[in-house]
């Protein structure tokens, strides 16, 4: 499938309640509104194809953007390619999932997200928090530097309740996947979160609300799922 018929796919999928649940999050035009469901559908039908992922992320629609993530070839992503991804990034489930995938599983997942922490840029420094919170959820322990990680935590509860909205939400994100995917963070993590408190961000017209840290890990830890680990980033 080319370009041209993938977007036609797209439109055919596209739903308005789905379409309207979106904007409430926050999402912009242009997009049709297709759900995740619809989109793994085309990702059977064409795979991992990383021409047609970059072409699909330059039409700048959301659904079409999304989707290029999925079958994105990180492998062959240069740095430049992900910092002109996150630049166009023009909302969260961009900035803060797609994004942070393929840079995640990129040669430059950990110097990204090191350079997007620092950002003033709200959507970028987002996306940081969020590509490190796919790094410790996908790689092993022993290829991880937890003195690092406990550097990032105290970074990461720093101002978080003064910091803008989206980083707070991912600064959050950060010290939970942590917590939940490095076993020897846990406890860290949640003396983290009894500090921090509820974390407050305007999550747009949805009743959606952050996780409070420690509540989600000791639900994590009753249920021995404490040191779990993905395989892919993507989903």
């Amino acid at each position: 499938m080319n370009v041209q018929e993938i977007m036609v796919e797209l439109e055919k999928y596209g739903n308005e309640s789905t379409k309207r649940v979106l904007m409430n999050h926050g999402a912009k035009e242009p997009f049709f509104g297709v759900k995740v469901a619809d989109l793994k559908k085309i990702v059977k039908k064409v795979k991992t194809n990383h021409d047609l992922a970059m072409a699909l992320y330059k039409t700048g629609n959301s659904d079409a953007m999304y989707l290029a993530g999925l079958i994105a070839d990180e492998s062959r992503m240069s740095k430049e390619d992900i910092q002109e991804w996150v630049e166009e990034a023009y909302w969260y489930m961009l900035s803060e999932y797609t994004v942070p995938w393929v840079a995640s599983e990129s040669l430059y997942g950990e110097e990204l997200a090191d350079e997007w922490i620092q950002s003033e840029n709200e959507r970028v420094a987002s996306a940081g928090w969020a590509t490190w919170s796919n790094l410790v959820l996908i790689r092993k322990d022993e290829d991880l530097e937890i003195k690092k990680l406990r550097q990032l935590m105290k970074k990461a509860e720093s101002g978080i309740h003064i910091g803008q909205n989206r980083i707070n939400y991912t600064k959050n994100g950060f010290i939970l996947a942590a917590g939940a995917a490095v076993k020897e963070l846990t406890n860290e993590a949640i003396l983290a979160g009894q500090r921090i408190g509820i974390v407050k961000v305007n999550m747009g017209q949805t009743a959606c609300k952050v996780p409070y840290i420690p509540d989600y890990l000791h639900k994590m830890i009753n249920m021995n799922k404490i040191g779990n680990k993905k395989k892919s980033a993507k989903c």
